[in-house]
């Protein structure tokens, strides 16, 4: 059997992390399982308490919010898992969810990462992810399947490759992570889980969804479905995504179509939507891009202000 660790990553949210954990220890049968925790520079310093009432669990604490990938990569460096587990710490276990997905990784060397089925947590019945279409690069488009539909089981039969994994809940081998490198740190939040998968893919592992396997999504627990923090950074990532994971000619032509068709349109609707201080976030998003190195670690935002 080979071991898995599960990482998950905490910032400011101790009793969803909490919450995270007693599903796992409701449901997982699985024997070979470490649980590690990165307090990502929460306000309060959850650990202490935390060690005292989960001995058994690995706690690692960052004074400062390393934003998605990096405090993924601090759990990557202290997993002792052959499969490394990625769940954010707003979901819910399912039995037989660790198993599932540890069997995909067993039966199918070639797959290098897979998510499990994603529901929504507040809705039951109704799917987040049943996999991904193939990304556009003209144009940073994909389309997430069957988001929003409720699960009749319509897509029980898509266990197989996928266009890219889902960063909520994502199962790596470990040799496909030294391949590829660790999670990129360049985005802080949104498309980090997109590169990675470019970066297996291009290791030549493949990309999978396992329909068997199911994970609840407590979906906006973190950010917020509609905010200035998601609107910078959805658009500066989208933007560097491209930048590099591209050709020059696809960059040229994204480029062209996001300047013509997305930007007038967003700024259509944030004024018509009385967003006029998304207007601003929006412009520092693509002027980030257009003056900064595809590998900046220069975020352009006041993380530190992130509560």
């Amino acid at each position: 059997m080979k071991s898995v660790s599960v990482i998950t990553v905490n910032f400011n949210q101790k009793l969803v992390t909490e919450e995270l954990l007693a599903s796992v220890f409701a449901t997982n049968t699985y024997a070979a399982l470490e649980l590690i925790v990165v307090d990502n520079g929460s306000e309060i310093n959850e650990v202490p308490g935390w060690q005292e009432r989960f001995p058994n669990i690995k706690f690692i604490r960052s004074e400062q919010n390393l934003g998605f990938a990096g405090g993924n990569n601090l759990g990557i460096k202290q997993a002792g898992g052959d499969y490394l587990f990625f769940v954010n710490n707003d979901t819910e276990f399912t039995p037989g969810l660790v198993q599932a997905l540890a069997e995909t990784l067993d039966k199918h060397p070639e797959c290098g990462m897979v998510s499990p089925k994603i529901k929504y947590y507040d809705q039951p019945d109704r799917l987040q992810y049943a996999g991904f279409t193939a990304m556009n690069y003209y144009t940073a488009r994909n389309r997430c399947v069957g988001q929003f539909e409720i699960d009749n089981g319509q897509y029980e039969k898509n266990t197989g490759e996928t266009g890219f994994i889902h960063g909520a809940a994502m199962m790596l081998r470990r040799e496909a992570i030294i391949k590829a490198g660790l999670m990129p740190e360049n985005y802080f939040l949104y498309y980090e889980e997109m590169d990675w998968c470019e970066r297996v893919k291009k290791a030549r592992y493949t990309i999978w969804v396992n329909m068997q396997a199911l994970i609840y999504h407590k979906e906006s627990v973190s950010v917020g479905s509609k905010s200035a923090l998601k609107e910078y950074f959805m658009n500066r990532n989208r933007i560097l995504f491209i930048r590099r994971n591209c050709s020059l000619t696809t960059r040229i032509i994204f480029w062209f179509y996001f300047l013509t068709a997305v930007a007038p349109r967003n700024l259509l609707s944030y004024v018509k939507n009385s967003q006029l201080n998304f207007i601003n976030v929006f412009l520092k998003a693509v002027w980030w891009n257009m003056t900064h190195s595809k590998n900046s670690n220069n975020l352009g935002y006041p993380v530190k202000n992130i509560k």
